[in-house]
């Protein structure tokens, strides 16, 4: 196999680091996108993905990875594997154009033989029912074999990455199967497991992120609910977390972002849909958690009239734009529904977020506190270093707290209004 060569469709979060990582292990490796400055950039060891090691690994691998914006490489490759966005549209539904696309490009120019993998996230029966139709003059396991293997990838993440998380594989047969998880057992560094159907494969990437997006949610109607009755959920998490089975934590906060959780369940929802099955736990979750953004708004009027200001006229400023902590992926932020509101209100809006600079209006941290109220979006952290006694320097008078960040009574004894997520 490590004379093989294989071509990654789809550049990003999740093809970029897997490039690098088929290259290491000895695979003859061809980036392809469609994005011409991407190519570009990658071809001078350059990328705008915030991974160090990455970046590092870029450059090492300068000669050992293939870049190119032409499609007509894809026929040299024996295995290529789809990364390409599956987003949605802006009423929720699933939008496989960019796959579709993709799989257009690949059946035009694909080696006899190869073995076409989806990483892509998808709902159950798209690799069956709309991409193996789309080969329509190629017989699947003689001309090519089609599989999917959904990514796992946790941008930032220190200990697991593209090398050592577990995998699931599945083919439309059992030839393809074998074939995509002789190919990931070649690379990876963890278990690999094969499942006896496609539709079980596609299942399983959206089961993990509904999984999550349906307690995060969970936790923010808890949030509300005992504010309302004053308990600290922080302090009720952390002791719920003490038992040893049965309890795993997750947290509230001003909204849910990323590429995965705001998104998957939708794919799920919309399937159900389909096959005569509604998702009505799925659909709540996705409402409580896309309600957050309005209920931290709302903190902020509510903190503003403590002061005896209202919203339009004062200055307030959002720190972070990223989904997550330390990473400058955006991807479905919470923090552009927040700056939207706050918009609409006649907010002064300042926004920083140090490591996405190009959507900030100020470039340091020292700018950004000059203001009546700050609201915490991202925990990244640099925000570490904003103490109770440099607020009150900087004569920030008020503190939403939308990742139950802070040290709330240390604010509170300052003369600060603290407002958290469920505080």
């Amino acid at each position: 196999m490590n004379l093989k060569k294989v071509c990654i469709v789809g550049l990003g979060y999740v093809g970029l680091p897997l490039a690098c990582l088929c290259a290491e292990k000895g695979y003859l490796t061809i980036g392809y996108d469609i994005n011409a400055n991407l190519i570009s950039d990658l071809k001078k060891g350059i990328t705008i993905l915030e991974d160090a090691e990455l970046k590092v690994k870029i450059q090492n691998l300068a000669e050992k990875i293939i870049y190119s914006q032409d499609p007509e490489i894809i026929h040299t490759a024996d295995i290529v594997i789809i990364c390409v966005p599956t987003p949605i549209t802006s009423d929720h539904k699933p939008n496989l154009d960019p796959l579709i696309n993709a799989v257009n490009t690949i059946k035009s120019n694909l080696k006899t033989g190869a073995l076409v993998v989806l990483e892509s996230t998808i709902f159950p029966g798209t690799t069956e029912d709309i991409i193996l139709p789309l080969f329509d003059n190629l017989i699947c396991g003689e001309d090519y074999f089609l599989a999917h293997c959904p990514e796992r990838i946790d941008p930032g993440n220190l200990k697991w990455n593209v090398s050592n998380i577990p995998r699931v594989v599945g083919g439309v047969s059992e030839i393809c199967t074998t074939h995509a998880f002789n190919f990931y057992n070649s690379i990876i560094d963890a278990e690999i497991l094969k499942l006896n159907s496609v539709k079980a494969v596609e299942a399983t990437k959206v089961m993990e992120n509904s999984f999550r997006d349906i307690n995060i949610a969970f936790m923010n109607e808890l949030a509300m609910s005992f504010e309302k009755m004053g308990i600290d959920i922080t302090e009720v998490i952390k002791a719920a977390s003490t038992k040893p089975f049965s309890f795993m934590p997750h947290w509230p906060g001003c909204g849910v972002g990323g590429h995965c959780i705001p998104v998957d369940p939708y794919y799920l929802i919309e399937k159900a849909k389909q096959s005569g099955f509604e998702h009505k736990f799925l659909k709540l979750a996705r409402q409580i958690n896309n309600s957050m953004p309005n209920y931290t708004v709302q903190k902020v009027v509510d903190g503003l009239n403590e002061i005896g200001k209202s919203v339009k006229g004062s200055k307030v400023t959002i720190l972070g734009l990223a989904y997550k902590p330390d990473v400058s992926d955006i991807r479905e932020s919470p923090s552009f529904k927040i700056i939207e509101l706050l918009k609409k209100k006649g907010a002064n809006l300042i926004i920083y977020d140090p490591f996405v600079l190009d959507h900030s209006n100020v470039l340091t941290l020292d700018e950004a506190l000059h203001c009546d109220c700050v609201v915490l979006v991202t925990s990244h952290s640099q925000f570490k270093t904003i103490s109770s006694d440099l607020l009150k320097q900087k004569d920030v008078r008020v503190l939403i707290d939308g990742r139950n960040f802070f040290n709330g009574k240390e604010i509170i004894d300052q003369g600060i209004v603290y407002k958290g997520i469920g505080k």
